[in-house]
């Protein structure tokens, strides 16, 4: 995810508790589709769609924190 912010991610992840908690449930929740997904856990096809759109405004939120620090970066 974001492959142009590696290096800021990894940065974030550990100085802004708020990008890394949301970088948490992203990859928490990406997860937990993959296993719905491949039937290792039960779910209804409208779970793993609410599942879907939870994590896609998770993605959304990471990416407006990841320009806001990269525009501020000198």
């Amino acid at each position: 995810m974001f492959p142009e912010f590696r290096d800021l991610i990894s940065q974030l992840k550990t100085s802004d508790t708020h990008f890394s908690h949301l970088f948490e449930q992203h990859s928490a929740l990406d997860q937990r589709i993959k296993r719905m997904d491949n039937h290792a856990e039960p779910a209804t096809h409208e779970e793993i769609e609410t599942l879907k759109k939870e994590k896609l405004l998770l993605k959304d939120q990471l990416y407006v924190l990841l320009k806001k620090a990269s525009a501020a970066r000198p």
